[in-house]
């Protein structure tokens, strides 16, 4: 954040916190001081059993409208909120985020997080699923009582392991009873804070989940025009220097990807660009290069890009490039593939 933020305006003081960032050591905890208790921790283990993160400033997620329109709406409920309590309406704290791995549903929340200027309590499902015998319940309880000790926000990523449908009867009963304590805590959830559950698995959760939270939030995967968004964020500069024909492949090759593998690409795309690319338009056609041909003339049409952008590649190179056998690349090439197949 402090590398972006100043290096425009003092890139000396940019470029020497790159420098420390790279030359010592990061993986330790860096959370400072927010003058909350410290973390509630398991008996047995002495882990922390949830991470807290100050409300750090980031960019707004690239959502489909109606989603984003939902999660302002909800920020203006929450700026609101004395003006609701005046006229004795239950002020929103509640909402569940209901999507695929990768949509944005915790990038969301750190917005929110931002957003409202409340601290991210965030469960660690790994120290708070323990096997003795009514621990686990007790540990949810404990989250919950932090969480609600000072405005925040609770992020219960992945609820469906902890709030699977009771009547499933593959399921022991310490998970049942898991429920139970998630039910009432949610019950009771005081309106100075706000809980977001988040789930892949929506079939998965109990009936009696769904009624507690205000209000449910579907995450979906990008769409052409969100893709194009999130490529302009994420290559920065290097977008300005594509030719349509690299966007244009890169947008088609995503359209089943969703936006953490996303962004994950572009910065595969940037490091080969930095490292050792001039040619960008090839670099992003080999790391967008996933294989979603849809028929015949996708496979000519890519097998001539290639050779345009960088016409000394030979046959293999693109073969290797493409997946596509070296037989097939060969025809594909000869007078566009129209007349070889």
């Amino acid at each position: 954040m402090l590398i972006k933020f100043y290096k425009k305006k003092q890139p000396d003081i940019a470029r020497e916190i790159s420098q420390s960032l790279t030359y010592t050591r990061n993986g330790a905890s860096a959370i400072r001081a927010m003058d909350v208790q410290p973390l509630p921790i398991d008996k047995e283990s002495r882990f922390s059993l949830c991470k807290a993160e100050e409300p750090l400033e980031i960019d707004e997620p690239i959502l489909a409208s109606e989603t984003i329109r939902e999660l302002q709406y909800f920020i203006s409920e929450r700026n609101q909120i004395e003006k609701l309590i005046l006229e004795d309406i239950t002020p929103p704290n509640s909402l569940l985020f209901v999507g695929e791995p990768g949509v944005g549903k915790t990038y969301s929340a750190r917005w929110l997080s931002y957003k409202l200027n409340l601290p991210l309590i965030t469960m660690d499902l790994a120290t708070s699923i323990s096997s003795y015998l009514g621990r686990s319940g007790q540990n949810i309880k404990n989250i919950f009582d932090y969480a609600r000790s000072f405005p925040a926000i609770l992020l219960l990523d992945e609820i469906d392991s902890i709030a699977k449908r009771r009547d499933d009867l593959s399921d022991l009963g310490e998970l049942k009873r898991l429920v139970n304590v998630l039910l009432k805590e949610l019950e009771t959830w005081p309106s100075q804070s706000i809980v977001i559950a988040a789930t892949n698995h929506p079939d998965l959760l109990d009936k009696a989940i769904w009624r507690r939270f205000d209000r449910t939030i579907n995450f979906k995967l990008p769409d052409k025009e969100e893709r194009q968004l999130l490529l302009e964020r994420n290559l920065g500069k290097y977008f300005n220097l594509l030719s349509s024909n690299a966007i244009s492949f890169a947008l088609k090759q995503t359209a089943l990807v969703n936006a953490a593998d996303l962004c994950k690409i572009c910065m595969h795309v940037k490091r080969k660009i930095v490292l050792d690319g001039d040619n960008i338009d090839l670099i992003v056609f080999k790391e967008f290069c996933l294989g979603n041909f849809e028929d015949k003339s996708s496979k000519i049409e890519l097998c001539n890009l290639l050779r345009e952008v960088k016409p000394s590649l030979s046959i293999r190179d693109i073969s290797q490039i493409t997946n596509i056998p070296v037989t097939s690349v060969s025809r594909y090439l000869q007078n566009g593939g129209e007349l070889n197949e």
